[in-house]
């Protein structure tokens, strides 16, 4: 039997911004103390093996406004291919990363390693990338993407593979920009927009 819509009535669904910083990044908002040490400030430590990379970029709306209060997460394995807790894993790489965007430009950057090919299902594997899920207000539910590098062989990768418009591939390829930095940009809506993963 289904019930009146009176008895039980649908939480409406709510944006994370604008205080989604307060929460995951305090001292970045402005309220310092909460932590002893906020979580993921860094994917790296002291010692890291592989090369060291920086990526920067900006998250633009439909309009190319870049957002500035967007708040990303990064995951990736170390430059083994390897993921923190796995046996052999670089101890000085746990992968997990928080950044937000500048307040004021918009351009965020994430400072790591270089991460290796990681090994997928039936014996394939998936070239070296870096997941990322992006926060912001107007964003009703995080986003997932991925970033690729330019400077890596992407052909034989599974998930690339499974995304049917084959020019939209483009949109999760890091340019290198120089020696050790690349470029990414991420795209909502529009011409460009960023491949978006369900998981």
């Amino acid at each position: 039997m289904v019930q009146k819509l009176e008895a039980l009535v649908e939480t409406p669904s709510q944006t994370a911004g604008p205080y989604v910083h307060i929460g995951l990044m305090p001292t970045y908002a402005g309220n310092p103390g909460y932590y002893d040490q906020e979580v993921g400030t860094s994917p790296i430590a002291a010692g890291a093996k592989g090369e060291i990379i920086e990526i920067s970029g900006e998250v633009f709306d439909g309009t190319g406004w870049a957002l500035r209060d967007a708040l990303l997460e990064s995951w990736q394995a170390d430059a083994a291919g390897k993921f923190a807790g796995q046996e052999g894993a670089d101890p000085a790489v746990s992968g997990h990363c928080r950044f937000a965007a500048d307040a004021v430009s918009g351009e965020f950057t994430l400072r790591t390693v270089k991460p290796g090919a990681v090994p997928a299902r039936g014996g394939k594997m998936q070239a070296p990338h870096i997941c990322l899920w992006i926060v912001a207000r107007g964003i009703n539910i995080g986003l997932q993407t991925r970033i690729y590098f330019d400077d890596e062989d992407n052909s034989a990768d599974p998930v690339l593979a499974r995304i049917e418009q084959k020019p939209r591939i483009d949109t999760l390829i890091a340019r290198k920009v120089g020696d050790g930095k690349y470029r990414f940009d991420i795209r909502l809506q529009g011409d460009g927009e960023t491949v978006f993963f369900d998981m």
